[in-house]
């Protein structure tokens, strides 16, 4: 091992207080390492115990570089197989360090947290391990118990993280998604990623530290202040970029991880309540006859499902069979989770009568919407343009889910028990829980009341489709 010769190279003072470690990366390992400079905290202002910190990290990093440079010889440069290979020789030492009887550190944490006592220790180790003072220790040993293999958790980019995150980290939040629900969960998940690269680059995540992640939150801020996004959706994509870090590091074992994120959050109402269409707009205009004959048969009944259950257009599209009883003694539909497609929330489950134009229409397709299933983006779009060649959106601000919101307020204008509206809107209800929250029956004669009068003539073209 290097000795102390009482010189302060690699060692930086500020103002009198703690030293740092500061060297700047060899020419010869310049192609290994894109970093102009290696710093960080000694943890001491005692320049006797910087400097044996200093010579252990010197040593690790040396040893690094080198392993790092033997790698690229071979592999043709360094690369996620590199770090790899890298990181299962942190495995192994960190399991001869536990078989020594040492629990591992890299040198860099003995450097910062571990007494004086401690490092001696460890060097009294590796010194009788050897059997002589003049024999040198094996390299091994010097790896395991005083730290010169790194982990190199920290030297993945954020892309790389990303498709470890997606195809491992993150298995079990996607096990019980449909095809589509993945896809959508994933495209948002790289949508926040894609933002943080663009502006910061594919950093490695050791790279990621306050000061990083306080100029990218003063980024999000810009267009916060600007109005090009709410506060709702900076913190969406801040807060997926603080999941993926803290869920790798997890993933590595790394329980020492400090969130660079922390505190990060913008305040405000972020989102306009969505406007619902007028009952009659509804009446004289959506439910005209004839208005959607041209339109295939499956969207026409979506487009009645919708006006009188309030369900969300995904929990229609993936109606199964076994879920339109249309032959129970009160005809309703069962929004229920698959195994391999979630619902929105655990209070989503919910049986909803059919009455009105619901009721007439679902006779056209009691098997559901084999067609559609787990396509509603796809019938989303559909009914969109549908509407918008019809004219039948009053405003830019009225969407396919306007119709939801319209049931809600027919159901509150309607004097509806306010647990009832939660139980048939799929809400959580935050009143204590009495009895059964009233029979389908109760839920049926309730919603009759509001439901729209129509004219049976608007399936006349139905019959020959």
């Amino acid at each position: 091992m290097p000795k102390n010769k009482g010189d302060d190279r690699f060692l930086m003072q500020r103002y009198g207080g703690w030293y740092y470690y500061y060297r700047r990366v060899p020419k010869r390992f310049m192609h290994v390492d894109d970093r102009s400079y290696v710093k960080f905290s000694l943890h001491t202002d005692d320049p006797n115990l910087a400097r044996k910190r200093r010579d252990l990290i010197a040593e690790a990093d040396d040893a690094w570089w080198a392993g790092l440079a033997v790698e690229a010889a071979e592999n043709g440069g360094v690369s996620a197989v590199t770090r790899a290979v890298a990181d299962r020789r942190y495995r192994a030492v960190v399991a001869r360090a536990m078989a020594m009887g040492f629990e591992y550190h890299s040198a860099t944490d003995l450097a910062r947290d571990a007494s004086t006592v401690d490092i001696l220790a460890r060097l009294n180790f590796l010194e009788t391990r050897a059997g002589s003072p003049s024999v040198a220790p094996r390299t091994e040993d010097i790896v395991a118990v005083i730290g010169g293999q790194e982990d190199v958790s920290e030297d993945v980019t954020v892309r790389e993280a990303f498709e470890l995150y997606v195809d491992k980290i993150a298995f079990d939040d996607q096990y019980n998604k449909s095809d589509a629900q993945k896809y959508s969960w994933k495209k948002t998940k790289k949508t926040s990623v894609d933002y943080f690269v663009d502006q910061m680059g594919d950093l490695r995540l050791g790279q990621i530290d306050r000061s990083l992640a306080t100029k990218y939150r003063n980024w999000w801020q810009k267009k916060v202040q600007s109005g090009e996004v709410t506060p709702n959706t900076a913190n969406r994509h801040i807060g997926n970029v603080r999941s993926l870090l803290k869920r790798y590091y997890a993933y590595k074992g790394n329980d020492g991880f400090e969130d660079p994120f922390r505190g990060f959050f913008f305040k405000g109402k972020s989102e306009a309540k969505r406007v619902p269409f007028e009952d009659e707009w509804v009446r004289t205009r959506i439910l005209e006859p004839g208005m959607f004959d041209e339109l295939r048969l499956e969207l026409r009944v979506l487009v009645y499902l919708l006006i009188e259950t309030g369900a969300r257009l995904s929990e229609l599209v993936n109606l199964r069979a076994e879920n339109i009883r249309l032959n129970h003694k009160v005809p309703h539909i069962q929004i229920r989770p698959e195994q391999k497609r979630e619902l929105k929330t655990d209070d989503s489950v919910r049986d909803i009568p059919l009455v009105g134009v619901a009721l007439a229409a679902i006779q056209a397709c009691p098997d559901g919407f084999p067609y559609y299933y787990d396509r509603a983006t796809l019938v989303s779009a559909n009914l969109m343009k549908a509407f918008r060649i019809r004219k039948l959106l009053p405003t830019s601000q009225h969407v396919i889910y306007s119709f939801r919101h319209a049931f809600e307020d027919r159901m509150l204008h309607g004097e509806l028990d306010y647990g009832l509206r939660c139980a048939l809107m799929g809400h959580k209800n935050d009143r204590p829980e009495y009895g059964t929250g009233g029979s389908l029956e109760h839920k049926r004669d309730q919603l009759a009341k509001i439901a729209h009068p129509f004219d049976p003539a608007i399936f006349k073209a139905s019959e020959t489709t």
